[in-house]
């Protein structure tokens, strides 16, 4: 198969979809790989180790994506892009479609294959290919929190840590997952007073195990999360129904209750967000103030730390990917159920459930399709 990969044109993305290493993979297994000129350079990627592993370099993106028999990504598409999608082509990526109609759309009308890392499954159950981002993104929050609730950028100007005579700050973490729980992770470890929140009291209990007294665990509801947005410095929104809209847990009207330049930071906001009043920022201008709480709504935190993302993301993309470049999509979906489940658009139709229910849309059964 013809593989290809481009460079990421979102703002301020320097991840890319395969290092150097993983081109030497597909060459081993007899397929073709073309790299558009300069598209690992922001992970610190050269075009020389790239052909050094075995690729083509081509002068553009289009060439890449004209070329290609699957296109393999980080992030989804963006406009500018649509033009390139076509029938049959494959496109392996994050692509995050329930918060995203016109990308839905414009994979639908090109008849375009999207498979989206964020609904993989392995055979637990678990989301391989969206662990390591959750997981650099929950650590990101509490760093991206603190430095957000400083005066300088319109926070209440408190120190996470504290010092010793002065009260610690309250980090407040909706949601025990993957994100959640790294989160937790850096906030105690930086001294914070933390609280964290979930509906599945099986996780709290194992999250109080690991980190006992150290944090508060609490069951959410409404009046939980209400009390802990009044006492909060900083409100982390850690919350994951895979491949589905987040729910909405904090209204616009919530506010009211919070802290003047207290911090939210919405790791949910490539599924939409789980704060009412979250719309997506990027590394270049991350922040907004709503009723003087400072939101933190970057789409794609872990692209700030493109070097250690891009390793993470490429050790549980690649096996995936020489699947499906070995066996072609049919094939690979019929022989695991769990890249299956990442097939969220095939021939100009819907074939997740998640993105069926965003749009009111009519879902397909892949296997049914191919």
């Amino acid at each position: 198969m013809i593989v290809g990969l481009v460079k990421e044109i979102k703002n301020n993305e320097f991840r890319v979809g395969l290092t150097p290493n993983c081109v030497t993979a597909y060459v081993a297994a007899g397929h073709k790989v073309l790299i558009e000129k300069n598209a690992g350079i922001g992970s610190g990627f050269t075009d020389e180790e790239y052909i050094e592993a075995g690729a083509s370099i081509l002068s553009t993106a289009k060439e890449v994506w004209n070329s290609a028999e699957m296109i393999v990504k980080v992030k989804e598409p963006i406009e500018s892009e649509y033009q390139y999608l076509r029938k049959d082509l494959i496109l392996y990526t994050y692509l995050h479609l329930a918060a995203d109609k016109p990308l839905t759309d414009a994979l639908l009308i090109s008849g375009a294959n999207g498979v989206a890392y964020e609904t993989i499954t392995d055979k637990d159950g678990g989301l391989p290919c969206l662990v390591p981002m959750s997981q650099i993104a929950g650590r990101m929050a509490v760093s991206e929190g603190g430095k957000y609730l400083q005066k300088t950028y319109g926070g209440r100007g408190v120190l996470l840590a504290g010092v010793p005579g002065v009260a610690k700050a309250h980090v407040t973490i909706i949601g025990g997952g993957n994100v959640g729980t790294e989160a937790c992770k850096i906030a105690v470890g930086l001294g914070a007073n933390v609280t964290i929140l979930d509906v599945n009291a099986r996780r709290l209990a194992y999250l109080d195990d690991i980190f006992g007294s150290r944090i508060q665990t609490l069951y959410s509801t409404r009046g939980n999360i209400l009390d802990c947005l009044k006492a909060s410095d900083v409100v982390i929104g850690a919350v994951l129904i895979p491949g589905r809209k987040a729910p909405k847990l904090v209204s616009a009207n919530d506010l009211k209750v919070m802290k003047a330049g207290s911090v939210l930071v919405d790791v949910a906001v490539d599924q939409g967000g789980c704060f009412e009043t979250t719309k997506a920022t990027t590394h270049e201008d991350p922040v907004f103030i709503v009723d003087d709480v400072v939101h933190y709504c970057v789409a794609n935190m872990p692209g700030a730390v493109a070097r250690t993302s891009t390793f993470a993301l490429t050790n549980t993309t690649l096996q995936l990917g020489l699947e499906l470049a070995s066996k072609g999509l049919a094939r690979a979906i019929c022989d695991n159920p769990g890249l299956r489940t990442g097939v969220n658009t095939y021939d100009g139709k819907i074939t997740f459930d998640g993105v069926a229910e965003a749009f009111g849309a009519k879902i397909y059964d892949v296997l049914d399709l191919i």
